[in-house]
């Protein structure tokens, strides 16, 4: 069952479609929160976005960009603002797919399943790891948090993929170098060490103090 998130700020186009979909076997869920957009697509994890143009706080061209930083979920725009300088603005922003209201709910589905099929020769997850606010990014292998975009060198990356794959667990120093061993780069222990306490100065410049923790004698983890 593909996960749709409706982010519809018309509260009965939104039902309409979200019912018209679940008839269709697909999981559908409306955005409630329009100033937390980003947050509850993180939470809800959509395998394919419909979104209109004018919403509250933000408009659709500005979420699509925010949402591409994070994913290549495919993303339909629904709208009545059917001229083309808002068509080529939709598709600039990263859409996929651009269906003008009022629409046919058939080709609206129609649409939905094309584009599903084409994308999801994967898994269909989103390519992002999120924990309290801090996204990292596996797609171009950077930290979000706040608005801003911290740039990791391999070795940063590799260390937090695997600290924050195993949120709330101790991922020993063995651990960590064999991950980091995997592209034949020999990383000693005294190497390790460089590279958390560089990570964790970066880290500590965008205020995230304290997000790697050490445990003694074990290794490191995030809670």
């Amino acid at each position: 069952m593909h996960k749709i998130m409706i982010i519809e700020d018309d509260m009965t186009i939104a039902r309409i479609i979200k019912e018209h979909l679940c008839k269709w076997n697909y999981d559908a869920a409306n955005i409630t929160d329009f100033k937390n957009i980003i947050e509850q697509i993180i939470s809800f994890q959509p395998q394919l976005i419909l979104l209109d143009v004018m919403l509250p706080f933000f408009n659709g061209f500005y979420l699509c960009g925010e949402i591409r930083k994070i994913s290549k979920v495919p993303i339909i725009f629904i709208s009545s603002a059917n001229d083309n300088m808002n068509i080529i603005m939709a598709m600039n922003m990263g859409g996929d797919d651009f269906i003008v209201k009022p629409f046919d709910l058939n080709v609206l589905t129609a649409k939905v399943g094309a584009l599903i099929r084409r994308t999801y020769s994967f898994n269909g997850k989103m390519n992002i790891i999120e924990h309290k606010g801090v996204i990292l990014n596996l797609n171009d292998t950077t930290l979000n948090y706040k608005n801003n975009k911290i740039i990791l060198t391999k070795n940063e990356y590799k260390i937090l993929q695997i600290l924050m794959d195993n949120i709330g667990k101790v991922v020993s120093r063995e651990e960590i170098m064999q991950h980091l061993w995997e592209n034949d780069e020999f990383v000693d222990d005294n190497t390790l060490t460089v590279n958390i306490t560089r990570l964790r100065k970066k880290l500590e410049e965008f205020g995230l103090e304290n997000f790697i923790i050490t445990k003694k004698g074990l290794g490191y983890m995030v809670e």
